[in-house]
């Protein structure tokens, strides 16, 4: 589904630092992830994991190598060419949540559909459906400050997947919750994933990587080990 060949990435200074030292991110990283394959990323802080995510997830591009998504080279699309790329393929879940305070867990929910120029009836069946699914039927009308850290997770899940995206990508999806809380996302992240989403996941956390079904270690920008 995914393959990243021979990957670089490097951040260079910008402004009154340009000329200043280039930070390599990603070093000749080739990476394979099969559809419907769960994959874990793990390393110490800097090693570039958000950057890999990010490149995965089309949010950042690469200053070397290849990138194909289902056999599609996505290496040099424009900004707006990767934006139409990743709107129906692609779901991202944060540490932070990031739903809109202003609007009820419905609407953060709907707000994926709604750019998409979802028709209204089917929107209202797709956000039910998912609600429903998570267990937030319940909560569909409060705003995301009513709600527990692990409820305001799950609508970030609803949100991600209410698209039906064939990849979802999390980035230290429990970092912010409890352990319960916690274990309540990987659990659903896992129904998910057998469901048929390939999911691919940033973390700290040794436990929440076992559920995966294999890690990839970074270090340095560069893969160390790859475990099953």
């Amino acid at each position: 589904m995914l393959e990243l060949l021979n990957v670089q990435k490097v951040y260079r200074p910008s402004g009154w630092l340009a000329g200043g030292v280039e930070t390599p991110a990603l070093q000749d990283v080739s990476l394979q992830v099969a559809a419907g394959d769960f994959v874990a990323i793990m390393g110490p802080s800097g090693c570039g994991k958000s950057t890999l995510l990010n490149v995965l997830g089309l949010l950042d591009t690469v200053d070397g190598g290849r990138y194909l998504f289902e056999g599609t080279d996505v290496t040099r699309f424009s900004e707006r060419q990767r934006d139409l790329f990743r709107q129906p393929r692609i779901g991202f879940v944060f540490q932070e949540f990031n739903l809109i305070d202003e609007l009820t867990v419905y609407q953060n929910v709907e707000l994926p559909l709604t750019y998409a120029r979802v028709p209204a009836a089917e929107r209202r069946q797709r956000v039910e459906a998912v609600l429903e699914r998570l267990q937030l039927r319940h909560r569909e009308q409060h705003r995301p400050g009513q709600l527990s850290g692990g409820q305001q997770q799950r609508a970030a899940i609803a949100r991600a997947v209410v698209s039906e995206p064939r990849l979802l990508l999390a980035d230290e999806p429990t970092g912010n919750l409890d352990s319960a809380n916690g274990e309540a996302v990987m659990r659903l992240l896992t129904d998910l994933n057998e469901a048929g989403m390939t999911v691919v996941m940033v973390t700290h956390s040794e436990p929440d990587a076992l559920y995966a079904h294999r890690t990839v270690r970074l270090h340095d920008g560069q893969v160390l080990l790859t475990t099953h």
